[in-house]
């Protein structure tokens, strides 16, 4: 009889069933991770179900079986093939448990979500209620404090560089300032990395907002001018804002011609680079031996050069900063 327990206790721990869904914000290489997760499942025997829609379609039940073929030919593709979507209602205690009750009811013995904080935030409210769970960093912000790396900051960061290149040529040909605003409402990573790969004169970021000094930002611009210096780009995060009319501010100010340009989502489109491809499909690989090995509430992340693993309570609580020497050294190459 004790045999029979623990026979029926081991199959009641099995996974035979793997959902993955993608949520909040899409990011290049997001393809690449659900294609890992797929593959790597279905090469251990497993059966793999895609949400769509995030949580949102969880709710409503968008739920589909993914086979090999399902996920050819996506790994160079942007977005997700499954879809994103925001969810309010799984900021509920009601919400949480019907999306609960919904993978029981498919089958779902563990969930891989593939999102930033806020992704993470409803897998460990589903881990709570018994949802075996494994996260994956998918976000442009690189904001997600227990990662040195998220699927899609290398792809937008590169978008974003080539096009203040050529924002920087004509602004040259016409001796302008630019202001180009990149995105990031809470994280300033895009803005930082960014002007040091363009060379900008100034880094606007809202991690420093309220530090902000137009006027400060106002006479530099003119000294520049005096030296000689043919065009004048600042970068401007999204969390900063308010790029147009600091551009109407800064012209008239200074009677230099100032121009505004706003990225906006063209930085989270495009084919996936080499590193959000490889990273992306090795941390997707990672989500599903976790789970056979008998992990739960985890969240993959990349630090100090090697792939790990970290709880979900530890990862959410961790905060993370713009690398002070990193800002530092910046302003010391706009010079």
């Amino acid at each position: 009889m004790e045999e029979k327990l623990r026979v029926l206790e081991e199959m009641e721990d099995t996974i035979r069933t793997i959902g993955v869904l993608t949520s909040g914000g899409d990011a290049p290489g997001m393809n690449a991770a659900i294609r890992a997760v797929v593959r790597t499942a279905l090469s251990k025997g497993l059966r793999v179900r895609g949400i769509r829609r995030g949580y949102h379609g969880l709710l409503r039940e968008e739920i589909i079986d993914l086979s090999a073929r399902d996920v050819s030919d996506t790994i160079q593709r942007g977005g997700t093939i499954l879809q994103t979507a925001r969810c309010h209602s799984m900021r509920s205690p009601e919400g949480q448990q019907k999306a609960a009750a919904i993978c029981k009811k498919y089958g779902i013995d563990a969930l891989v979500v593939i999102g930033g904080d806020g992704s993470f935030a409803g897998a460990q409210k589903l881990a709570e209620l018994g949802v075996r769970v494994i996260g994956l960093p998918g976000t442009i912000d690189l904001d997600i404090a227990c990662t040195d790396y998220t699927i899609g900051f290398d792809t937008a960061v590169n978008t974003a560089m080539e096009a203040i290149d050529k924002v920087r040529d004509t602004s040259t040909s016409h001796e302008r300032c630019s202001i180009i605003e990149v995105m990031g409402r809470g994280a300033g990573y895009l803005a930082l990395w960014c002007g040091i790969a363009n060379g900008a004169e100034r880094i606007l970021m809202p991690e420093e907002k309220d530090d902000y000094d137009e006027q400060e930002l106002i006479k530099d611009i003119m000294a520049n001018k005096k030296r000689g210096k043919k065009n004048y780009i600042i970068i401007n995060a999204e969390g900063v804002g308010d790029t147009i009319n600091m551009a109407k501010r800064i012209e008239e100010a200074t009677g230099i011609e100032t121009r505004a340009t706003i990225l906006g989502h063209m930085q989270r489109g495009g084919s996936p680079t080499c590193k959000d491809r490889v990273y992306a499909s090795i941390m997707g690989a990672m989500a599903v031996e976790l789970l056979v090995q008998g992990k739960t509430n985890r969240v993959v992340g990349y630090r100090n050069g090697q792939f790990v693993d970290y709880d979900m309570n530890e990862a959410l609580s961790m905060k993370k900063e713009i690398p002070q020497e990193q800002y530092d050294i910046a302003k010391v190459l706009a010079l």
